[in-house]
């Protein structure tokens, strides 16, 4: 069928005409090209993405659909079942497999990236593979399962790349042109829906930008920040000044003028006055999510009418119809229930997926009109809102809290406005004192969001590799990669650094006679010298404070010492020695009462102890009669000793430093160089400083140059050496290195701890657990606590048998990493028991409440949330998967599989995805 017949075929069944940039993309695939189509969140890329499946299906080919998550892919697979059914649409996301051998198959990326390494026979056929949210190849954590996708799929596979707004598509476009051959590029920045950008102040909700000036002007350009807003807060901010002047006395209690960020019932009633629901607010915290919902709760906020209370009431309780009231009751389920029957709700990935997935429907259908969320929201769910709040410009990123990116800030607000119900979005920022406009201005406005590869070789890749191709030709492969084309992109520019640099080199060099001119010479040895003095000078230094230092550490109780340097000059004793060999301060009560920890800022150490005195067993050094007593018994016992003075002689010389042989010739060399006696001697010194300084420059570029050409090879190399010395990868002299039985075993887990799983599987580590103790086991090589130091290592072991297993995994990572440190490869994680004991509990019992309980390790009175509890119990549930099929033990693939029955229950159970 020609290509105009195949799109009018298509769009006949849409309820919308395409958009110009859905149209282009559309004719591409129908011409027989690959497509990359970058457009801003809800302007309908995946129109494109199910053009693909349609034209597969007209011409009897197979297309996979991939997503970055479960919750996408099952979302996606529903909509594709309306359209042609269930018999033609199957789902493959690790937890759920329905229908696999269907003409069309959704799945999670990672799915089909482990099918073309075990080169599964279900990619027969194919014709299309839709990468849906293909910018995640930037994730830190995930993104590289991308470009092996890209990289591995056969050349007659067209590929459609559907990817939200980046600055440089072009270059993205242009990879996957060197990759996968004819591809067109479709870049649209036009939302299909406006979106109009507010600032909430108190209870009035102001312009961001002067829209009506910028509507005059028609130049194209971003408008400047509305001066209604500014005066407003000026006046603000001067009455908050003026409030904070007046006296608290009677009357005042907590100056009312000092400004209030309006509270949640507060916006959400001022957004439902201004017809601006249904909204989603965006808070970067999960307590915060569920905190908002309870102050709507008890303002009595109701934002819905009868008859849509009882749709609730029926969506609620039959998407809840399979957990038992046991389970419901420990999910404060009666809560959850009110709120949505209000409409409100929080949506974040520590709920209970049955209860996440009912909250996207119910707003879905209009039904919900608030939600609080954290940013996971925005990563593609389709969830979109009339309005996007915004309560902070600044969250957490694990380490520190940040400002929002100019990307986050657009992928955020994106939301708002839905296609087809609104005619235009808005995204509101709750103003305070540290909000600025302008900075709110720069990044509604700013539009650049660049995609950065985070491609790099892992054991699994490696192992894959060599089995699939051998090194030579995984160095091929690596060299095509996004990363390295990024790389490459980088060095014509640092390679341009270095010809402007030689230019310059040229150029410097005529300003004192040329590149063999005597000065440059004399130069270089003038930065010998100045080297070597400064390090003579900084050993000094570090042999000086090491030798305070060990006088400090030496120092007993009962010492009497003269504290020569800084404020407390004179006699002091000793109460306490140091506790730390490396950082020595010990406790000391000197002659003027002061007492405290002294360092090497206030003790030389150039003389020993005077002497030494009697202490009474216990000294309360706070008390200040006990100071007093001290002070005067310190005078007292040092009154008759040879005392030096509290201060250092301000007369004679100071001591000679050692002569370093090296530095007095390189001083002899300089004063007899002929450079040495110029009359114009420092005008040329000058000049051949800066010719030095560009020739470091120069030399620096190329390093980088260096480093950027082959820096994923280089790590594959190291990461073939250790897995051959571990004996993974078998040398067989000329020829190409084997992959042994372990190499297979290795090339079948697909876990951040690939190698640390293969490594217990091979040495019987968990051979003799039961089930239960087994998913406790793997727990402790997928688990990661959510606070730094949180769980880790503290969690009660149910059984000594588990305990000595997870000694012997914990034995094997140490082992590895000094491998890894010896070969320069990134660590692996290390194992975190935090989740042992409570999935313990829940495949020994399935019940929650007491696999919550459990997950309290750290004694915080905090248990784990649902959402998390499950979402771990599966990532478990996923490894248990892999080692049922990889495990050289019959026994422990029985096992794993028991283990798998005794989770996938209950609350984990229902509703997967």
């Amino acid at each position: 069928m020609p290509a105009r017949s195949q799109i009018d075929a298509f769009t006949a069944h849409l309820s919308f005409a395409l958009d110009d940039f859905q149209r282009r993309a559309c004719e591409a695939l129908a011409g027989g090209h690959g497509v990359l189509v970058c457009a801003p969140t809800g302007a309908g890329k995946t129109v494109v993405g199910e053009f693909a499946v349609h034209l597969a299906l007209a011409a009897g080919g197979k297309c996979f659909y991939t997503t970055p998550i479960k919750a996408l892919s099952n979302q996606k697979h529903a909509d594709l079942v309306r359209r042609y059914g269930p018999e033609r649409i199957g789902l493959l996301t690790g937890d759920q497999a329905v229908n696999g051998d269907a003409d069309v198959v959704v799945m999670t990326t990672e799915v089909l990236r482990n099918m073309l390494y075990a080169d599964s026979p279900a990619l027969r056929g194919l014709s299309y593979v839709v990468m849906d949210e293909v910018h995640f190849l930037a994730d830190r954590m995930r993104g590289a399962v991308w470009e092996e996708v890209i990289l591995h799929l056969p050349e007659e596979v067209r590929l459609v790349s559907l990817s939200a707004t980046v600055s440089n598509a072009e270059e993205f476009g242009g990879w996957i042109q060197t990759v996968r051959g004819d591809t067109t590029v479709v870049v649209d920045e036009h939302r299909p829906v406006p979106l109009w950008q507010h600032v909430l102040v108190g209870k009035r909700l102001l312009d961001l930008f002067d829209y009506r000036a910028a509507e005059a002007a028609k130049s194209g350009r971003e408008p400047a920040v509305d001066p209604e807003l500014l005066r407003h807060i000026a006046h603000r901010r001067e009455a908050d000044r003026l409030a904070d002047w007046q006296p608290r006395g009677r009357g005042r209690p907590g100056r009312p003028g000092i400004y209030r960020t309006p509270g949640r019932p507060e916006v959400i009633s001022v957004l439902e006055q201004r017809d601006l629901l249904p909204a989603i607010t965006f808070i970067f915290s999960r307590a915060g999510c569920d905190a908002a919902v309870k102050q709507c709760l008890r303002a009595s906020l109701r934002l819905t009418t009868d008859t849509e209370r009882a749709r609730i009431a029926e969506i609620v309780d039959r998407r809840t119809a399979d957990l038992n009231d046991t389970d419901l009751v420990v999910l404060d389920f009666h809560e959850w229930r009110e709120g949505l029957l209000r409409g409100l709700a929080a949506h974040h990935a520590g709920l209970l997926p049955t209860f996440r997935h009912t909250v996207e429907e119910l707003f879905t259908a209009g039904l919900v009109k608030a939600v609080f969320a954290t940013e996971t929201l925005a990563l593609g769910i389709n969830m979109p809102a009339r309005t996007v709040v915004l309560e902070r410009l600044v969250k957490f990123n694990g380490e520190q809290h940040m400002p929002l990116t100019p990307g986050e800030y657009t992928q955020l607000t994106g939301r708002a406005g839905r296609r087809g119900i609104d005619v235009e979005g808005h995204a509101v920022v709750l103003w305070n004192p540290d909000v600025d406009p302008a900075e709110v201005a720069g990044l509604a406005s700013t539009r650049t969001f660049p995609l950065r590869s985070s491609f790099a070789p892992t054991y699994n890749m490696t192992i894959n590799l060599v089995h699939q191709m051998g090194p030579q030709q995984a160095h091929r492969l690596l060299e095509r990669s996004f990363a390295q084309y990024q790389a490459d992109r980088s060095v014509v520019g640092l390679v341009r650094g270095v010809e402007r640099g030689e230019r310059m080199l040229g150029e410097s060099a005529a300003e004192f006679g040329g590149r063999d001119a005597p000065i440059l010479d004399y130069v270089r040895l003038r930065a010998q010298i100045t080297a070597r003095e400064r390090a003579q000078s900084r050993a000094s230094r570090l042999q000086r404070r090491q030798a305070v230092n060990d006088a400090l550490a030496a120092l007993r109780r009962g010492d009497i010492i003269t504290i020569t340097q800084g404020k407390r000059g004179g006699l002091a004793v000793v109460l306490e020695p140091a506790r730390d060999d490396d950082d020595p301060r010990p406790l000391v009560l000197s002659e003027h009462r002061w007492a405290g920890r002294i360092s090497s800022a206030d003790y030389s150490g150039a003389a020993p102890p005077v002497g030494r005195m009697t202490l009474p067993k216990r000294v309360e050094h706070r008390n200040p009669r006990v100071r007093r007593d001290m002070a005067s018994a310190l005078r007292s016992a040092a009154s008759g000793l040879d005392v030096p003075s509290a201060r250092p002689r301000r007369s004679g010389a100071p001591p000679e430093p050692d002569i370093d042989p090296e530095l007095a010739a390189l001083r002899e060399r300089m004063r007899a160089h002929p450079a040495h006696r110029l009359p114009d001697r420092e005008e040329k010194v000058r000049a051949a400083e800066r010719y030095l300084k560009i020739e470091r420059d120069n030399a620096a570029l190329r390093k980088k140059i260096e480093s950027a050409t082959n820096s994923l090879a280089v790590t594959f190399d190291r990461i073939v050496v250790l897995l051959t010395e571990r004996g993974f990868i078998a040398e067989t002299g000329d020829a190409a290195p084997a992959v042994t039985d372990a190499g297979r075993l290795l090339a079948r887990i697909y876990s951040e701890s690939d190698l640390l799983v293969a490594e217990c599987l091979r040495s019987g580590v968990w051979d003799e657990l039961d089930p239960a103790e087994l998913a406790a086991a793997l727990s402790a090589v997928v688990y990661e606590s959510r606070r730094d130091g949180g769980l880790n290592g503290v969690a009660e072991v149910p059984t000594g048998r588990l305990r000595r297993a997870l000694n012997q995994t914990r034995r094997l990572w140490a082992e590895l990493r000094t491998d890894e440190q010896r070969h320069r490869i990134a660590h692996s994680r290390e194992p975190d028991d935090g989740f042992v004991t409570a999935i313990y509990r829940w495949a020994r019992t399935g019940d929650l409440a007491t696999a919550l309980a459990a997950s309290d390790t750290a004694g915080t009175g905090s248990s784990m949330s649902a959402g998390d509890f499950v979402r771990w119990c599966r990532q478990v549930l996923d490894l248990a998967d892999q080692v049922r099929g990889a495990a050289p033990s019959p026994a422990l693939r029985a096992t794993a599989k028991r283990a798998i029955n005794d989770v996938r229950r209950g609350v984990v159970a229902v509703d997967a995805g």
